[in-house]
């Protein structure tokens, strides 16, 4: 996130959350752009290269040590919210990965106050909108698969109590599992003009991905009917964990997209 109206710090602060002490980071200057990041996953291996812009780490993520009580989209998405009072952001772009994107959409559909435009990469807004195999195989999941991998170095690098690990990868199974999304009146309701991406091969149903972009508008003849306000990305040769390292076609259309001008109408 990084804004006009707050001088820009060195990355590294938190803040009191709704009981959290919610690590988050500022970089730059200009308009808003918020990063919220996958599960499992910190600021760094969500988004890497396309920093700088600011990135709040998500309870039980990153630097934001866990508290009692469970991982819900809708928790989250207040503390997103709550933390952006704080901090003196009233209007910022929103771009979310993954878990990010259903924080990202939670914040669209609850606080459309807050959001001027929105960029989803893999998301999903009901459970159906990601392949049955993604809750499978998770549902099997161990701590000792991760081990070796970024996931669990990047915990044990940045965590403030790394021995949670085991905990967190309950939590984000009792996420999924509970997780029913959105009703489409809900995705119907959102005005921020929305970018959709997804990679071929991803988690998320590239019919699910459709589905969501015709509901903000997209999926008419731009040559007869104009350009919509919402754009939809299928990143070829592209899966869920390898859509944040196509580092140069993400931000070529992201920072297109977002610096487009908004129309009156709603389009770009």
């Amino acid at each position: 996130m990084v804004t006009n109206e707050i001088a820009p710090a060195a990355p590294g602060r938190y803040a009191p959350v709704n009981g959290l002490s919610m690590y988050y980071e500022i970089h730059g200057t200009g308009r808003p752009l918020v990063l919220l990041h996958g599960a499992l996953t910190t600021i760094e291996g969500s988004f890497g290269r396309m920093l700088p812009s600011l990135a709040a780490n998500q309870q039980a993520h990153g630097r934001t040590a866990d508290i009692n009580r469970p991982l819900t989209y809708e928790g989250m998405g207040k503390d997103t919210v709550e933390l952006l009072r704080q901090i003196g952001v009233k209007e910022a772009d929103v771009f979310g990965y993954s878990m990010g994107a259903a924080i990202a959409l939670e914040i669209a559909v609850r606080h459309p106050e807050l959001v001027h435009k929105l960029v989803l990469a893999s998301p999903g807004y009901t459970r159906e909108g990601a392949y049955p195999e993604m809750y499978e195989g998770e549902e099997n999941l161990k701590p000792e698969d991760l081990a070796g991998t970024p996931f669990a170095e990047d915990y044990a690098r940045t965590a403030p109590n790394p021995d949670d690990w085991p905990r967190l990868i309950e939590k984000v199974k009792q996420l999924d599992r509970e997780f029913r999304g959105w009703t489409p009146e809900e995705i119907l309701s959102i005005r921020a003009p929305t970018l959709v991406i997804i990679g071929d091969s991803d988690v998320v149903r590239p019919e699910h991905a459709v589905e969501m972009f015709r509901l903000l508008g997209g999926g008419v003849p731009g040559d007869i009917a104009g350009l919509p306000a919402s754009r939809l990305a299928v990143l070829p040769g592209t899966t869920h964990v390898t859509l944040v390292d196509r580092t140069d076609w993400l931000l070529s259309m992201i920072g297109e997209f977002l610096d487009a001008p908004v129309q009156e109408d709603g389009g770009v």
